[in-house]
Protein backbone atom coordinates (compact mmCIF):
# COMPACT_ATOMS: atom_id res chain seq x y z
CA UNK A 1 0.00 0.00 0.00
CA UNK A 2 2.54 2.72 -1.38
CA UNK A 3 0.09 5.00 -2.86
CA UNK A 4 -2.02 5.82 0.10
CA UNK A 5 -5.60 4.55 -1.68
CA UNK A 6 -6.64 3.51 1.92
CA UNK A 7 -5.92 6.73 3.29
CA UNK A 8 -7.91 8.66 0.89
CA UNK A 9 -10.60 5.61 1.08
CA UNK A 10 -10.48 6.01 4.65
CA UNK A 11 -10.97 10.01 4.85
CA UNK A 12 -13.52 9.97 2.42
CA UNK A 13 -15.72 7.49 3.87
CA UNK A 14 -15.40 9.43 7.54
CA UNK A 15 -16.76 12.73 6.36
CA UNK A 16 -19.28 11.25 3.92
CA UNK A 17 -20.64 9.39 7.17
CA UNK A 18 -20.07 12.54 9.21
CA UNK A 19 -17.54 11.04 11.41
CA UNK A 20 -14.59 12.93 13.14
CA UNK A 21 -11.11 10.86 13.40
CA UNK A 22 -11.82 10.44 17.48
CA UNK A 23 -15.34 9.50 16.88
CA UNK A 24 -14.58 6.96 13.70
CA UNK A 25 -11.38 5.53 16.38
CA UNK A 26 -13.81 4.93 19.25
CA UNK A 27 -15.96 3.11 17.04
CA UNK A 28 -13.09 0.68 15.70
CA UNK A 29 -11.39 0.43 18.85
CA UNK A 30 -8.28 2.69 18.37
CA UNK A 31 -7.10 6.26 19.01
CA UNK A 32 -8.07 9.56 17.10
CA UNK A 33 -4.34 9.38 16.50
CA UNK A 34 -4.02 5.76 14.34
CA UNK A 35 -6.78 7.02 12.20
CA UNK A 36 -5.27 10.25 11.84
CA UNK A 37 -1.89 8.65 10.78
CA UNK A 38 -4.17 5.95 8.34
CA UNK A 39 -5.30 8.68 6.68
CA UNK A 40 -1.90 10.82 5.96
CA UNK A 41 -0.24 7.57 4.91
CA UNK A 42 2.52 7.65 8.03
CA UNK A 43 1.32 4.36 9.23
CA UNK A 44 -0.93 1.24 7.93
CA UNK A 45 -3.69 -0.50 9.27
CA UNK A 46 -2.63 -3.95 10.08
CA UNK A 47 -5.43 -6.49 9.24
CA UNK A 48 -7.66 -6.69 11.60
CA UNK A 49 -7.74 -2.97 11.49
CA UNK A 50 -8.30 -3.19 7.17
CA UNK A 51 -10.97 -5.36 7.94
CA UNK A 52 -12.58 -4.03 11.07
CA UNK A 53 -12.87 -0.14 8.62
CA UNK A 54 -14.32 -2.39 5.71
CA UNK A 55 -17.26 -4.23 7.81
CA UNK A 56 -18.07 -0.89 9.49
CA UNK A 57 -18.49 0.85 6.40
CA UNK A 58 -19.76 -2.08 4.46
CA UNK A 59 -17.16 -2.13 1.70
CA UNK A 60 -14.24 -4.25 0.86
CA UNK A 61 -11.12 -4.53 1.43
CA UNK A 62 -10.19 -4.48 -2.10
CA UNK A 63 -12.05 -1.05 -2.45
CA UNK A 64 -10.03 0.08 0.60
CA UNK A 65 -6.99 -0.74 -1.41
CA UNK A 66 -7.69 0.41 -4.08
CA UNK A 67 -8.10 -2.34 -6.16
CA UNK A 68 -11.69 -2.48 -7.00
CA UNK A 69 -14.57 0.19 -7.54
CA UNK A 70 -17.23 0.72 -4.91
Amino acid sequence: MNNNDFGKKLKDLRTENGLTQRELGEKLGYCNQTVSFWESGRREPDLDALVAVAKFFDVSVDYLLGLKEF
